[in-house]
């Protein structure tokens, strides 16, 4: 009973950040298509900041994943339970599209509810999105799974990579890095035509970034620790 409640509450924080991911980043989307205020500066910053408060809100409960690829990433590498990225999922797409409906209400369809869309061939943007998400991936991986990084800096880390991405690869490819961020506006707009690659080429980024972090993440004993490692060995 209490393994369910956690579930539940880590469910509902997966919602409310991957509401907050979509309502704040595609909401600027559409602000700046609207007024001008923003400018992509302006966009890339607001992804960066909804990311990065949201993980240090909800980070405790649920790991903060908000993107679909992020769990299948974690899962990958075996540091997240295969059964629960089904639910994870779920959660994620449903605030997705909780975030996009009451934007679509409010402000219109402005810039197909901010959905992600390539600016030149979508071959183009799936290798684009794929590189993306291997950063974004990488770094989580580097800040979330190895305990020698600094846990106090990892919001820091991830909010500056998401912005990061989004400021030089969002004139591009749009810069989703997450399948639920995409399909959200894409269902709501309506506009289907190059969701296919929103929703892969993350999932691919993220797998090889976790992959090559496993790789290089050397978790070797340091010589001092090898040093008390062959003390305790020998034979009294």
């Amino acid at each position: 009973m209490l393994a369910d409640r956690q579930l539940l509450r880590a469910l509902a924080a997966e919602l409310i950040g991957t509401f907050a991911l979509v309502f704040a980043g595609a909401g600027a989307v559409m602000v700046d298509a609207q007024t001008g205020a923003l400018g992509h500066v302006g966009v890339a910053i607001s992804f960066g900041l909804v990311i990065m408060v949201m993980i240090y809100a909800v980070g405790h409960i649920s790991g903060a994943h908000f993107n679909p690829a992020v769990s299948f990433g974690f899962a990958l590498t075996r540091h997240f339970p295969w059964p629960r990225v089904a639910v994870y999922w779920a959660a994620q797409f449903a605030g997705a599209l909780l975030a996009a409906g009451i934007l679509r209400a409010s402000l219109g369809d402005v810039a197909h509810v901010g959905a992600t869309l390539p600016s030149g061939s979508q071959a183009q943007s799936f290798l684009w999105e794929v590189v993306l998400t291997f950063f974004l991936m990488f770094v989580i991986m580097a800040v979330a799974t190895d305990t020698r990084a600094i846990g106090e800096a990892a919001a820091i880390a991830i909010g500056g990579t998401v912005g990061l991405d989004a400021m030089f690869g969002g004139p591009i490819s749009g810069a989703s890095l997450n399948p639920a961020r995409s399909l959200g506006p894409a269902l709501v707009s309506g506009d289907l035509h190059a969701v296919w690659l929103y929703l892969t080429a993350p999932l691919l980024g993220a797998a090889l970034g976790a992959i090559a972090y496993q790789f290089v993440r050397d978790e070797q004993p340091r010589p001092a620790e090898l040093h008390e490692l062959e003390t305790r060995e020998e034979p009294a």
